[in-house]
């Protein structure tokens, strides 16, 4: 029986965006510890703030404070928390209703088992000790068994140094196993050979192998060894710098059609000074020991390649 495949793969990169007026003194706000939400037109008080008005979508500014205390409206048990979550600890996520306003915040409560959580449950936010105008200046909220802290009261939003822009780190780990294709595909290539399968109807030769072909949606499992060389057909310049990537800027990565291949895979182009890589330039594999794929392909030395042999690839 062949060898199931499986590795871990994290996708992550830094999201940066500027903030409104609106964000900008929530944010503020919480480094402050001021809890600051909106009002719309009909009077109602939203926390989070948003900038524009859910039923009218009329732009709207008037800030107003509202309660560090309020009533859990919904909840979930976290029994197993992730890396990046609030708490290290098994939490509640809730939805909270601060005291003056009319939506809820979801946060994490600091609870010591599901038994202690309940919609109605009374809860104040617990501040993080050390605050950058960050949704994470509320460590948790806890339960809270003192008085409503009333109603709201209207704010300026003015704050000394105010944030303008965050920076949110977005990440996501899972498990990848391939299918049938491309397991057979992958272990080709441990052995410095690349397959693709045909497609019994149109009999386009797909590389990396998909296990039905996107036209016809038709299965296929005809397997042809296409390459090892190829032609260069788009390609682009990179010129930053991805972190954990050593590898110097700028190089060119580029769409390659292997020879007998009906569909262009990706690949990074060495060998050569960046400014020289064109479209139908003529490359071939570079295979580092132990190697599971080609570590970048360089020119072969041949003639550019027609362009009338890969437009249908580009």
């Amino acid at each position: 029986m062949p060898e199931v495949l499986k590795a871990p793969l994290v996708v992550e990169f830094p999201f940066t965006r500027s903030l409104g007026p609106v964000q900008s003194a929530f944010l503020t706000g919480l480094r402050e510890r001021t809890l600051l939400g909106v009002k719309t037109t009909d009077g109602r008080v939203l926390v989070p703030p948003v900038e524009y008005d859910p039923v009218t979508a009329d732009e709207i500014r008037d800030l107003v404070e509202v309660g560090a205390t309020g009533t859990v409206t919904t909840w979930a048990w976290n029994p197993e928390p992730r890396r990046g979550q609030p708490l290290a600890t098994p939490f509640a996520w809730v939805l909270v209703r601060l005291d003056g306003a009319d939506t809820a915040l979801l946060h994490a409560l600091d609870a010591p088992s599901p038994d202690a959580v309940r919609t109605g449950l009374r809860v104040r936010v617990r501040w993080a000790p050390e605050r950058t105008g960050a949704i994470t200046d509320i460590a948790c909220f806890e339960p809270y068994e003192g008085p409503d802290s009333g109603e709201a009261r209207d704010h300026s939003g003015d704050f000394a140094n105010a944030v303008t822009g965050i920076i949110a780190p977005a990440r996501l780990d899972y498990t990848y196993s391939p299918g049938r294709a491309q397991s057979a595909y992958l272990h080709a290539l441990s052995e410095n050979k690349t397959i693709g399968e045909r497609c019994p109807s149109c009999r386009k030769v797909y590389v990396p192998p998909r296990g039905a072909c996107p036209t016809c949606g038709v299965a296929t499992d005809e397997r042809v060894e296409v390459g090892p060389r190829g032609t260069v057909t788009t390609y682009c310049v990179v010129n930053i710098k991805a972190k954990n990537l050593d590898i110097e800027v700028p190089y060119v990565y580029a769409h390659i059609a292997l020879d007998g291949a009906d569909l262009a895979l990706h690949g990074r182009i060495g060998g050569i000074p960046y400014d020289q890589v064109r479209m139908g330039l003529r490359v071939e594999p570079v295979w580092t020991e132990g190697g599971r794929y080609p570590d970048h392909y360089r020119p072969t030395g041949e003639p550019d390649a027609d362009y009338d042999v890969y437009k249908e690839l580009l």
